[in-house]
């Protein structure tokens, strides 16, 4: 699992690439820390190349999601492929974040 977080015109991109799965759970949710410091900005999350999210890959998003609203900013996903996007579905967080 590779988490890739840049800062394009004053917002932050974060790449997620493999298998969101509970043995990367913890590397990832290290690698998205800064992103719970940070206020007013948009964090959009690419998962062109996401290929699976278990329900501790949920919870890590649903964390940033929770103190991004605190501080102010807005999450964007982008990109889900369709397995992924049932997840969100059954799961009902399709109704919790903005996904394009």
């Amino acid at each position: 699992m590779n988490t890739t977080i840049t800062e394009k015109d004053g917002n932050y991109i974060v790449a997620l690439e493999g298998e969101l799965d509970t043995a990367h759970a913890i590397e990832v949710e290290q690698a998205m820390q800064p992103l719970h410091e940070v206020s007013g900005k948009e964090i959009m999350l690419d998962c062109t190349k996401l290929e699976y999210i278990a329900s501790s890959g949920l919870r890590i998003l649903l964390g940033l999601l929770k103190s991004a609203k605190a501080n102010e900013n807005k999450v964007v996903l982008r990109n889900l492929n369709d397995e992924i996007k049932e997840v969100f579905k059954m799961t009902g967080f399709i109704d919790l974040f903005e996904i394009q």
